[in-house]
């Protein structure tokens, strides 16, 4: 497959690279992408939020008044979770939220995201994401070449250039091709990638 490459600095055509079905070609598994960005949500979670049963709770260890003969309910401990300052009915208990996602099954999700991806035109390659200055008016003239104003651009090796041009756009995200995740890459309509980097990435998924 051979996909075309534009100049980041005029948007002009630049030639084209040749790219491995096996990665760019794949059917698009929706229930699969599901489960491994559900999974790489769920493996940010903390999961360190705790409550204090009724045995937790400090003190209540003797029975409040005698069982019978004050028109009251009768009561066991000061600690019951119905009493003010007594323990929590279900309390939360500390727990780990990573869910188990086979090698095979993420590199799986990604080639057919990236698939998914060229064919809805969304993946732009360009020859390189540098920047002659640390200029945001630089970077935005750039991006109008492209047409796009929600997006995120890939390189090998994040220039400093790039990253200070780059971080006081809301709708530009940056990163380099090592911390590349699925969530990141469907939360932007349009992503432009660098030729190093997609070279780097097909490398890695093939």
């Amino acid at each position: 497959m051979e996909l075309p490459i534009c100049s980041f600095a005029s948007g002009d055509p630049a030639g084209s690279v040749a790219c491995a079905d096996e990665v760019f070609a794949r059917a698009y598994n929706e229930p699969l992408i599901h489960q491994v960005v559900t999974a790489y949500f769920a493996g940010g979670r903390h999961g360190t939020k705790a409550n204090k049963s009724r045995s937790a709770v400090r003190g209540g260890g003797a029975k409040p008044f005698r069982q019978k003969g004050l028109g009251r309910a009768r009561a066991g401990t000061i600690r019951s979770p119905i009493w003010r300052g007594g323990g929590v009915t279900f309390a939360a208990k500390p727990r780990n939220f990573v869910q188990k996602i086979n090698r095979k099954m993420y590199r799986h999700a990604l080639c057919s995201i990236w698939s998914e991806l060229l064919r809805s035109g969304r993946l732009v390659v360009v020859d390189s994401c540098e920047l002659a200055e640390p200029k945001t008016k630089a970077l935005v003239a750039v991006l109008k070449n492209f047409d796009v104003n929600d997006v995120l651009i890939i390189a090998e090796d994040v220039s400093e250039n790039l990253y200070l041009a780059a971080r006081n756009l809301y709708w530009v995200g940056l990163t380099d091709v090592t911390a590349v995740d699925p969530a990141m890459l469907l939360a932007y309509r349009k992503i432009v990638i660098s030729k190093a980097a997609l070279a780097a990435i097909e490398e890695h998924l093939k």
